[in-house]
Parts: structure tokens; sequence; C-alpha cells
């Protein structure tokens, strides 16, 4: 009998092998909400994937990380064994990337802070060549800095905290931020800066993908979370979560309604699914399954 329930272990991997450990980066507080969507995908995507690789064991990791330091601790083996970030050449030679992006290329929709009172300068805009008028502001260490300046547009940096101040007091003329980012920031800011207003008719784009990584050395882990992202993006899941946490924040930035101004990504890696149609957000096609 013994060795019946032997081989049934041997052969159901579910049975046979210990919890596979997936560690990822803590946040700094319990209060930190930026990362739910992600952890639900993380969750799932192990969950969906038991009756191939086993059984997982998902945990925090003990210091909590912003994302560069994660990054660099996965680049490290240290610590970690996933982390989510957007993409580059560079990022992808130095770590496994799994290529679903986790929020459909929202990142790459950006839409301004502005000046209000500048908004009749902003309703003038029609085309790249018209954007390439105004100043941006953007991060110091931003990869965003390079699609910009690619697209010949002038680009002022800062600290990020600071980046409010400075657009308040025309240190250059728009904040294009994501669209899952410039509600809340406009919420968070605009006491301090009573002039700073969300623009109102722009959309900007360039492809920003956005996904899980994994270290060099743990293939089995890259291709578990590949495997269980396709079977989420199969079975609806995936969708289902991408709008459970996104509707209210798509409904509220109009999309469809906007001008939308398309800008390349010097560093987008050849390898990105831009191909697949169904990867990515359409503000013209997608819209939120009733309740």
């Amino acid at each position: 009998m013994w060795r019946w329930i032997l081989l049934a272990c041997l052969c159901h991997p579910s049975l046979a092998a210990d919890p596979m450990r997936v560690v990822y980066p803590a946040t700094e507080a319990a209060s930190d909400h930026r990362y739910d969507d992600l952890l639900v995908l993380l969750r799932t995507a192990l969950d969906k994937t038991v009756d191939r690789y086993g059984p997982y064991r998902l945990e925090a990791s003990r210091l909590p990380m912003e994302e560069e330091r994660s990054l660099e601790e996965l680049r490290r083996g240290g610590g970690i064994d996933v982390a989510w970030s957007s993409t580059s050449a560079l990022r992808e030679r130095q770590l496994l990337p799994v290529r679903v992006d986790l929020r459909k290329g929202l990142l790459g929709y950006r839409i301004a802070l502005i000046d209000g009172r500048r908004q009749p300068e902003f309703d003038q805009v029609r085309t790249l060549a018209g954007l390439g008028r105004f100043q941006v502001g953007q991060g110091k260490d931003w990869g965003d800095v390079q699609v910009y300046r690619a697209a010949a547009i002038r680009v002022s940096t800062g600290r990020y905290d600071s980046l409010f101040g400075m657009l308040s007091n025309h240190r250059f003329d728009l904040l294009p931020r994501s669209v899952l980012e410039v509600f809340g920031e406009y919420q968070q800011y605009h006491e301090r800066y009573p002039n700073l207003e969300v623009e109102q008719h722009l959309l900007i784009y360039y492809p920003w993908p956005y996904y899980f990584f994994c270290q060099r050395d743990n293939p089995r882990l890259a291709a578990r979370l590949q495997l269980g992202l396709q079977r989420m993006r199969a079975d609806g899941s995936f969708d289902a979560i991408f709008w459970q946490y996104h509707r209210d924040v798509l409904r509220q930035a109009r999309m469809s309604e906007r001008r939308l101004i398309v800008l390349s990504n010097p560093l987008l890696p050849p390898d990105t699914p831009l191909g697949d149609a169904t990867m990515w957000f359409d503000p013209q096609r997608d819209r939120a399954p009733s309740p």
C-alpha cells in the first residue's frame, strides 16, 4: 500500500514537491495599496499552476522595498524572488521578464497636471509638434525622460516630491502622469498648490510595459508565472481583476474622449508582444463589463 502512495506522490507534483517559496517586495506601510492588484494577480497565477508546478508559499520580504531596491535585490539574488516594474532592454538582460503586461498597458497612457489657468493653451494642441512647444517635467532618473527627449520635447527634471511645486512655479509647463496616478496626485497636492489642475483634453501614449521579473537563475518561477497569467487571460480572471481595480479611474479619465498623441519608446525591447492586441487596453475599443 505504501508503495502505491509513494508512487502517487512522485507522479503528482502537488504532492511530491516541497512548496515553491515565492517572496515579493513588502510595502512601507499596511496602508499602501498601490500594488494590491499585482498581489492578486501574483497569487492567482500561482493558484492556477498548482497542477503543473505543485504547491507554493507566498511571503512578503522581511524589509520593505521601493521599486529600485527590489530590482537590485533580484539582480543580487538576495531576499526576494519576484518584483514588478516597467521594462527596458537593459532590465531584460539583467532579469527574466514575464511578458504579460500586468496593467494592460495603462502605465503608457499619460494625462498631465498643469497650471489650470493655462488650459486654453493646451486646448490648441492637436499634434506631437504642438505638444513640442511645451516643456515637460519628469523625475530625475525616470526612463520616461528619454522617451520625451527622443520626441524632441524639452524636459526639466527634479526629485519626485519637488515636481508639483516646480510645476506650480512655472519651472515647466506640464507634468504627464499615468492615468492610474494623476487623479490621486491631484487630490494629494491641490490644496498645497491650488493652481494645479488635471488637463482636460489630451492623452499622451507611449508603450510602457509593466511586468513581473524574476532572477535569471530562477526560470522555473518565471515559466510558472507566464503559464499562470496565460491561463488567467484565457479564462477571463485576468480581465476581471483588471476591471475590479481600475474601472473607477478609467471612468474618471474619459480616455476615449481625449485627443491622443502617440510617442515612440526608444527603450522598448524587441521582444515586446505589441502584436497581441488583446494584451493592451484600447480606450476606443474596451469598455467595462456590466457590474
